[in-house]
């Protein structure tokens, strides 16, 4: 009875790493949002680190968070690092292209709680009077990540989070439109 068991238990656990290890190789994040400012002001919150405190969804996570800033003051090759509580956790993000008023270009690196690497990209197009942004992220899920998409996908983890930001950075812009 106790062998039955067992294999019973290890055909499950097998079945169940085959259901994990089938799930989708990556994933992507996309979250759009029309603003009334030009692209030039909407990108100058985006392209320079230093404005991300004004907009970012991520900021009051942990208030005594560690940041430092290297490279450039802002566009390609600026880098934003930070290091904060287990919410926040520590990683570093660099601009690894930067086309005026219209792409940025982002590599996103997690040291902790947990290591993963992605690519975000923002989009910056004119639309009459104003722009539209387009917030993308993508990466590739480690087994880990494909056993937690089982229950939760990563754009219900963190596509709230872009909706937020991109709020946050349609109020910064409008406001400092209006001046």
């Amino acid at each position: 009875m106790l062998k039955k068991a067992l294999l019973a238990f290890a055909i499950a656990v097998l079945i169940l790493f085959g259901v994990i290890a089938m799930q989708p190789a990556g994933y992507t994040v996309r979250r759009s949002i029309a603003i009334d400012a030009p692209p030039e002001v909407v990108f100058g919150y985006i392209n320079d680190f230093h404005k991300w405190d004004g907009w970012s969804p991520w900021v009051n996570l942990d208030r005594s968070m560690k940041q430092s800033y290297e490279g450039p003051h802002e566009g390609m090759g600026a880098i934003y690092k930070w290091s904060g509580n287990t919410q926040a956790g520590e990683g570093a993000m660099l601009i690894t292209d930067s086309r005026p008023n219209t792409h940025i270009g982002i590599d996103l690196s997690f040291t902790r709680p947990y290591v993963s690497n992605s690519a975000i990209s923002f989009a910056v197009r004119p639309e009459r009077e104003g722009s539209v942004v387009t917030w993308d992220m993508s990466g590739q899920n480690n087994l880990a990540l494909k056993a937690v998409s089982l229950f939760y996908s990563m754009d219900k983890m963190i596509g709230p989070d872009f909706e937020r930001g991109l709020t946050q950075l349609k109020a910064l812009a409008e406001s400092s439109k209006k001046k």
